[in-house]
C-alpha cells in the first residue's frame, strides 16, 4: 500500500515565519510516511527548500486575501480569482487521490471551498489572529465551521480570538517549535559589522515590514531611548511585505526628522538570523495588531537574549513577565521605552532573562515536540 496523499495550500512562498513553520510541518507529515503536495500561488525560496524534501509543488494562483484587496475592486479580483483556483483544484483533486488537505493559513478559501465540494476532509492550520475588518472575522468563523473538520491553532490566543463562534470540540493548539540548535552556540560580532563601539547596546527587531509588526512603533521607542542614552543603537531586520512600500519610505522619513541615522540601522532581508541575533542585546517584537505565535521571539529566546514584545496575541503565552522579559502597551512608547532602558541599565538581568528564556524554549517549543504533536494530530484527522 502506497502512503496516504496530503494536498496542503499556503499562502507564500517566502521563507519567513509562517513559511518555515510550513517546512516543519512538512517534515512532521513525512516523518508519519505521509506524502504531502503543496500548492502555492507563485514559485520562490519556500518552493526551492520544499523541493529539496522531495515534495511535489503545484502552483495556482490561490487568490489569497490581503489588505490591500480591502475595496469593492479588491472584492471583484478576489471573487475571479478564488473562483478560477477552485475549479483548477477540483481538477487537481480529481486527478490524484488525496487522503486529506490541510490549508496553512485562513487567508486562502479556495482550498477548502474545493475540498468541500469534492467531498475531500479538509484541516484548517489557524496561523493568524483577524481582529477587522469585523465582517471579515465572522466569515473566516464562518469558513472554519463549513469547510474545517478539524482546526488546528498555534496558540491559545488565536483560538480565543475565534471562540464563541467556533464549534471548539473541533478545535486544537499546537504551539510552532523550532530547531534550537542553530542559536545555542553562535558568536557573531554584530557591532563590528555595523561599525560601532563594543561600548555600545544593541537592540533588535525582526520582521517584515507591515503595519501589523509595528516597525513604525520601534523607532518611536528608540527616539525615546536615544534621548536619555546615545550609547545604544537599534537594527531592524527584514524586507517589505507587497504592498507596503510606501511604510518604508515613512520609515526614513521618521528616522532623518528625528536625526536617528548614526544610531539606528536597517539591515534589509537576511537569512543568518541566529548570527544577528547573538549580537544583539535585546530583542524586541513590536507588532500592533496581535500575532499569533511569533516565530521571531522564540527565536530570540532560544538565543538567550531578553524578549520586550507588546501584550498582544500568543507573545503573552511566551514571554513570562519579569522572568524571560517585559510585556508592554501596543500604544505607549514612554512605558515600551522604560521598559528598554531598564534592560539597557541591568547587564545582570539582561542575561538572567535570556537564560530562563531559552529554558523555556528547549523544554516547551522544541521542533522535536512539535513534529510529534502536529504530525500525530493529521494522523488522527486520517483514522476518521
Amino acid at each position: 500500500m502506497g502512503r496516504k496523499k496530503i494536498l496542503v495550500f499556503h499562502s507564500s512562498s517566502d521563507l519567513y515565519g509562517a513559511s518555515n513553520s510550513l517546512l516543519r510541518s512538512l517534515v512532521a507529515l513525512q516523518q508519519q510516511h505521509l506524502d504531502p503536495v503543496l500548492v502555492l500561488s507563485e514559485s520562490g525560496p519556500l518552493s526551492e527548500a520544499v523541493s529539496k524534501l522531495g515534495i511535489r509543488v503545484h502552483y495556482i494562483r490561490l487568490g489569497v486575501i490581503r489588505r490591500k484587496y480591502v475595496s469593492l475592486p479588491g472584492l471583484f479580483n478576489r471573487m475571479y480569482f478564488i473562483g478560477r483556483a477552485i475549479l483548477q483544484i477540483r481538477r487537481l483533486i480529481k486527478k490524484e487521490n488525496f487522503d486529506l488537505a490541510l490549508t496553512n493559513t485562513v487567508v486562502i478559501f479556495a482550498g477548502a471551498i474545493a475540498c468541500k465540494m469534492s467531498g475531500l476532509r479538509h484541516i484548517w492550520h489557524v496561523r493568524e489572529t483577524v481582529v477587522s475588518p469585523k465582517p471579515l472575522k465572522q466569515f473566516i468563523i464562518w469558513m472554519l465551521n463549513r469547510t474545517g473538520d478539524a482546526v488546528f491553532f498555534v496558540s491559545q490566543a488565536s483560538r480565543e480570538n475565534y471562540l464563541p463562534g467556533l464549534r471548539r470540540e473541533r478545535t486544537r493548539v499546537i504551539y510552532n517549535g523550532i530547531d534550537s540548535t542553530a542559536f545555542l552556540n553562535v558568536h557573531y560580532d554584530l557591532k563590528a559589522e555595523l561599525g560601532i563601539s563594543g561600548e555600545n547596546r544593541v537592540v533588535l527587531m525582526v520582521g517584515r515590514v507591515s503595519y501589523l509588526k509595528g516597525q513604525h512603533y520601534f523607532l518611536e521607542m528608540a527616539k525615546l531611548v536615544l534621548e536619555r542614552n546615545s550609547a545604544v543603537h537599534f537594527v531592524l531586520a527584514g524586507d517589505v511585505y507587497p504592498g507596503n512600500e510606501a511604510i518604508v519610505d515613512t520609515l526614513k522619513a521618521y528616522i532623518a526628522q528625528h536625526h536617528m541615522q548614526a544610531h539606528v540601522t536597517d539591515l534589509g532581508f537576511r537569512t543568518d538570523v541566529s548570527q544577528i541575533m547573538s549580537g544583539a542585546d535585546i530583542f524586541v517584537l513590536p507588532s500592533i495588531l496581535p500575532d499569533s505565535l511569533p516565530t521571531t521571539v522564540l527565536e530570540a529566546m532560544a538565543a538567550a537574549k531578553p524578549v520586550v514584545a507588546t501584550r498582544l496575541g500568543g507573545a503573552r503565552e511566551m514571554v513570562l513577565e519579569g522572568e524571560t522579559g517585559f510585556l508592554i502597551p501596543n500604544d505607549d512608547a514612554v512605558f515600551a521605552a522604560q521598559a528598554l532602558q531598564t534592560l539597557l541599565d541591568d547587564p545582570a538581568l539582561r542575561h538572567r532573562m535570556g537564560q530562563r528564556g531559552r529554558e523555556i524554549v528547549l523544554r516547551k517549543f522544541s521542533l522535536e515536540g512539535y513534529l510529534s504533536q502536529f504530525g500525530g494530530a493529521v494522523s488522527e484527522q486520517l483514522a476518521q
